[in-house]
């Protein structure tokens, strides 16, 4: 039906030229380049790493508070309490994330296929 039709309309001519496409200039694209391999690791070895740093977080008050009885000069109480809250925090935003994963394993798993 439409062998041999082609539309008579000039295209690249009717595209208004933004900062982000700027081909056909000497100006640098804006537009961000594609990433063909991901910078990331796999889930288990994150999920390993947070947890490595959580174990980190956890021990840090403890060991600076052995350090503050002792009576080392390079520690004070203030940064034992600075490190508990971080510790604190630490627990709470594992505890906030272990939720939103298992919330959605149980998404996941009420697919019906």
């Amino acid at each position: 039906m439409f062998n041999g039709f082609y539309p008579r309309y000039d295209l690249e001519a009717r595209i208004q030229h933004t900062k982000l496409d700027s081909w056909g200039y000497d100006i640098p694209s804006a537009r961000m380049n594609r990433v063909e391999e991901p910078a990331t690791a796999d889930f288990q070895s994150v999920m390993s790493g947070l947890v490595e740093n959580l174990n980190t977080t956890m021990n840090a008050p403890d060991n600076l508070l052995k350090d503050a009885m002792m009576g080392s000069e390079n520690v004070d109480i203030h940064d034992v309490m600075v490190a508990m809250s971080k510790a604190e925090i630490s627990v709470n935003v594992a505890t906030t994330a272990l939720g939103k994963v298992i919330q959605a394993y149980d998404k996941i798993m009420q697919i019906q296929i």
